[in-house]
């Protein structure tokens, strides 16, 4: 019986083989690799595409979005949709109390420049500044270029309240006609004040013992110096005057019956001014008596600059000075509507007694100017208009 022969294996053709084997397993792992990446970049790709689209979609709607907020703002005057909605029909106040000030802005404001354009209120009850400067009067009738009649050329306010009058006084003229309008008083001050109290007092001593009982008396009579309306630079007093013409002299004594007066107390606010001290039936028939808050019972023809925005404001309201800063006082942010249609956007911040302060300003589309005016009680009245 034959022995068969084992066959001896070739060990170089088993590595070169093995080594075949693992290049094509390289191989195909590179390929299976290179095709795994091209699939997830082609994944990563079209979602980035589909976010990219609807990037864009996103982009023309908020665009489209903007484009019509910006138009129903214009068409309503700068009103935002979300406040609450004016009934009309003549002028009227909103309360904004809860809701802010959009596209808020800071405005860096100067003390003085503040104190002397509206709402510096002075009266019984408030004196007015302790920095208070008669720097900035200016003759009424030099500044107007004689546009304003005076009765004296001495006549002064400051530079706000005299360009309100001219427009005013312009606007009387060329509407109607009218050009016997003369201002009798304007700014008095501390000195003279302190005097025509002084003379008050002298007359009244000999019915008084005590000081303070005489000093008391003398003020129903005559402001205390500093308290005086007159004592603001943005008051003055009005009558009717024609030299050598008894038939205009003699209509002054009915001011407020006369055509003209009539017609200055039912256009006055549209160009800032407010009649300062109402009455029971005064200025006219149907006025409510004031006297209580302003702390006046004399019929004074007393017209006070405040501004247009704060005019309209009073006006809205029914308000006297004193009644629309204690409405302020609790709803510190209003707006102001015309016939349902946005005129002005209020607001009062505090802003303390230093040289210099910043307010809150809205920078939304419509404004058409921001005024600041201090109240004499440590805050700024802000006025958008629109």
């Amino acid at each position: 019986m034959s022995k068969s022969k084992k066959r001896k294996g070739n060990p170089f053709r088993t590595v070169l083989i093995l080594t075949v084997l693992f290049s094509i397993l390289a191989v195909g792992c590179y390929v299976a690799m290179q095709r795994t990446d091209e699939m997830a970049q082609a994944e990563l790709t079209a979602l980035q595409d589909e976010v990219k689209a609807r990037n864009q979609v996103a982009e023309q709607q908020y665009a489209s979005e903007l484009a019509e907020f910006q138009y129903q703002q214009q068409k309503s005057g700068g009103a935002n949709h979300s406040w609450p909605s004016p009934v009309g029909q003549g002028w009227e106040a909103l309360d904004l109390t809860n809701y802010p000030l959009e596209v808020p802005m800071t405005q860096q404001v100067d003390r003085q420049s503040a104190m002397y354009n509206g709402m510096l209120l002075v009266n019984e009850w408030h004196s007015r500044p302790a920095d208070f400067s008669e720097e900035t009067l200016e003759s009424a009738s030099r500044r107007s270029n004689g546009a304003i009649r005076v009765s004296s050329n001495t006549l002064k306010l400051f530079p706000d309240a005299i360009d309100a009058w001219t427009e005013l006084l312009t606007a009387a003229k060329v509407q109607k006609g009218f050009e016997t309008f003369m201002l009798n008083e304007g700014y008095r001050s501390y000195a003279d004040q302190e005097k025509m109290f002084n003379a008050r007092k002298d007359k009244l001593k000999n019915n008084y013992t005590d000081e303070d009982a005489l000093i008391e008396a003398t003020k129903k009579y005559v402001n205390y110096p500093g308290t005086s309306e007159f004592n603001t630079g943005l008051t003055a007093t009005i009558r009717l005057y024609k030299s050598g013409d008894s038939s205009v002299n003699e209509k002054d004594s009915n001011f407020f019956t006369s055509e003209e007066g009539i017609w200055l107390v039912e256009n006055a606010y549209k160009y800032g001014f407010v009649f300062r001290f109402p009455k029971a039936d005064y200025p006219v028939a149907g006025t409510q008596d004031k006297s209580y808050k302003t702390g006046v019972s004399a019929a004074l023809r007393a017209f006070r600059y405040v501004g247009p925005g704060n005019a309209a404001a009073m006006k809205a309201l029914d308000m006297c000075m004193e009644e629309y800063i204690e409405y302020l006082a609790e709803h510190p942010h209003i707006a102001i509507f015309s016939d349902g249609e946005l005129k002005y956007e209020i607001s009062r911040q505090y802003v303390g007694e230093d040289e210099n302060f910043s307010v809150s300003v809205t920078g939304k589309a419509g404004v058409k100017d921001t005024s600041v005016s201090l109240d004499n009680m440590g805050y700024a009245i802000v006025v958008f208009a629109y």
